[in-house]
């Protein structure tokens, strides 16, 4: 019988599947003509959401330390803001 754990991981890794096919399909598709800039950011924000599902569900960071789990939330935050903001005005 699987523990609680490993259906959790699984759920995550379903996920991060899914997310990487809406991922593609918003690449190839919605990428074109003036609505480039809109669909960029939102592969951006997926990505930065799949990177956190990977820190918190295989890198076991949902039950680090507090500290350790705030810096990871804020090293997310800050790649998101960065590559965004990069992307827009470059």
């Amino acid at each position: 019988m699987k523990t609680l754990a490993q259906s959790k991981a699984s759920l995550a890794w379903l996920v991060l599947v899914a997310l990487t096919i809406s991922q593609w399909a918003i690449g190839t598709h919605g990428g074109g003509g003036a609505h480039h800039v809109p669909a960029s950011l939102v592969i951006f924000v997926v990505a930065v959401f799949k990177a956190r599902l990977v820190g918190l569900y295989f890198m076991e960071l949902r039950e680090a330390p507090v500290q350790l789990r705030g810096v990871f939330e804020f090293y997310c935050i800050a790649l998101l803001t960065v590559l965004s903001t990069m992307y827009v005005l470059g």
